[in-house]
């Protein structure tokens, strides 16, 4: 058996995986908000930041660990056959950790919990995590002090974000002098945890370490420029770089002793939660682009190469199963539907195939600009849904085509620089199910997408990727846990291609203008 966690904003989950049956066998979670109420997170984060400042409470995850592990174990799970673990981090957060981490965690005490040993390591009370945008400044002299932000995801894979890790540090280094001096060891949410597990200050997954702004993709190791124009000895103060299959150690006394783990199994490196997403979609290897529609629609594919976005909108990580994967948010997801949905007193089956035929493919050549919201990618301040080629007002059928199409035009304009031929499109989230978006997806892009049912995708790719480190074979893992439901592949309408390849090229000329983009 394999065991996979997640440690997520709202959660820390975990998947048990039988490597003979190669299917799930147990998974539990800890909701932060529901079952450790003392933290008062109900969200995952503490409340009230000022400035854009997001941070969670540590110890917090360490509680969770404990009880996820009381979970499995009182359900009857014999954790003495776990071979291996392996876990995933929410990508981004940072923890701060004083000289006296390496001694504890390397001497925990069975009888007493994780965080009540624990806490006295840190030399920062809390962690900042993926939705602080506080470091807007950080992120300038950052990007000023190596040549700029192309300079810097030419470096790191992406431009300076003031979520990444590295803004995040120099803030800290800029308003905590003192605490940053006496901080000997930063880990990732990712790295914290594996080093729990392990016993031991454990490695930076190059997977996750990619989400930093301080890693230089090609050499795969810590960037000394980037390093220099975040904090002063901040080498002395990161993990090394590991490979994201690495065996990191071996599960520490403290879980042998109080959960009956054996002595011998191995820890794995943990990675953050996109990058094992990617293994637990079953979308490791080029070829395949995952589309994940939710609040925030996401894009993110495997990739041979460390090709970077020329925009600089999209992401590149490492992809724990070997080379890079890409990551591209667009802010204006479920939001923007739903908008168009409230806005016209429509309901989801005027998004449903038979609702999408009253107007025809294409919108006659006419396109909608789908951002209700500030957009990300690209960068743009919210005009309203904007409609281009009406002479007035488009119709509420015409505006439901016209933001499904704006949307899936928006990503394949902006995932363009992949340099990854398209084989397929494995799609997920809640609007997946909606057979009239998923038709339009495929037709826009042109491939067959085909829909998963993967609860929990980052704890299976992490248990996945824990198989994998012993020896078992990716392909078969792909085949037994994301296998797409049948019959729910919707195939591109080859009468509509010369459409939407020219409705690409209006609709990439009307943001241009609109906007006036470069």
């Amino acid at each position: 058996m394999v065991l996979g966690f997640d440690s997520s904003t709202q959660s820390l989950s975990a998947v048990l995986l039988g490597r003979e049956e190669r299917r799930v066998l147990a998974s539990v979670s800890v909701n932060f908000g529901e079952e450790l109420p003392e933290y008062g997170q109900e969200s995952g984060f503490i409340s009230g930041g000022s400035d854009g400042e997001v941070h969670s409470d540590p110890m917090m995850w360490l509680d969770a660990l404990d009880r996820v592990l009381d979970k499995l174990r009182d359900g009857g799970v014999d954790l003495a056959q776990v071979e291996a673990v392996s876990g995933s981090g929410q990508q981004h957060g940072s923890v701060y950790l004083n000289e006296r981490f390496e001694e504890v965690v390397g001497d925990l005490d069975e009888g007493d919990s994780l965080s009540g040993q624990l806490r006295g390591c840190l030399s920062r009370a809390t962690a900042p995590i993926w939705m602080d945008t506080s470091t807007g400044e950080e992120c300038a002299e950052i990007a000023e002090a190596v040549g700029g932000d192309a300079e810097v995801c030419r470096r790191s894979g992406s431009v300076a974000i003031e979520r990444f890790t590295g803004p995040q540090i120099r803030k800290f280094f800029k308003r905590e002098p003192e605490a940053y001096a006496e901080t000997a060891r930063i880990h990732l949410v990712s790295s914290f945890l594996a080093s729990v597990l392990a016993g031991k200050s454990v490695g930076i997954d190059r997977g996750d370490g990619a989400g930093m702004n301080l890693m230089n993709l090609a050499e795969g190791d810590w960037d000394e420029g980037l390093l220099e124009a975040t904090g002063p000895g901040l080498r002395e103060k990161l993990p090394e770089v590991v490979d994201s299959g690495e065996v990191v150690g071996e599960v520490g006394s403290y879980f042998v002793g109080k959960y009956g783990f054996s002595r011998s199994c191995r820890v794995v490196a943990w990675s953050g939660d996109n990058p094992c997403s990617l293994v637990g979609m079953g979308a490791a290897r080029p070829g395949k682009v995952v589309i994940s529609l939710g609040t925030s629609d996401t894009l993110f594919a495997a990739m041979p190469e460390a090709v970077t976005d020329p925009r600089g909108y999209g992401h590149v990580f490492g992809n724990p199963m070997g080379g890079f994967m890409s990551l591209i948010c667009f802010r204006n997801g479920s939001l923007a539907r739903e908008a168009v949905k409230e806005r016209y007193g429509l309901g989801w089956e005027d998004f449903e195939v038979d609702g999408l035929a009253r107007t025809p493919a294409g919108n006659g050549g006419r396109v909608v600009l789908p951002f209700v919201d500030d957009e990300i990618t690209p960068r743009v301040a919210s005009k309203g849904l904007v409609g281009v080629g009406w002479e007035g007002e488009p119709t509420a059928n015409e505006m439901v085509r016209g933001i499904l199409e704006g949307q899936f035009l928006n990503m394949k304009r902006h995932s363009d620089w992949l340099g990854v031929e398209t084989e397929e499109i494995l799609m997920t989230g809640g609007a997946s199910e909606n057979d009239g978006i998923a038709q339009v997806a495929a037709d826009v892009f042109g491939k067959r997408v085909r829909r998963l049912e993967v609860a929990g995708s980052a704890a299976l790719g992490a248990a996945v990727r824990a198989a994998v480190a012993l020896g078992d074979d990716l392909e078969a893992w792909e085949a037994a846990v994301s296998s797409p439901a049948a019959g729910r592949d919707v195939e591109p309408r080859r009468e509509n291609a010369a459409i939407y390849a020219e409705l690409e090229k209006t609709f990439a000329e009307a943001l241009k203008n609109h906007f006036k983009l470069t």
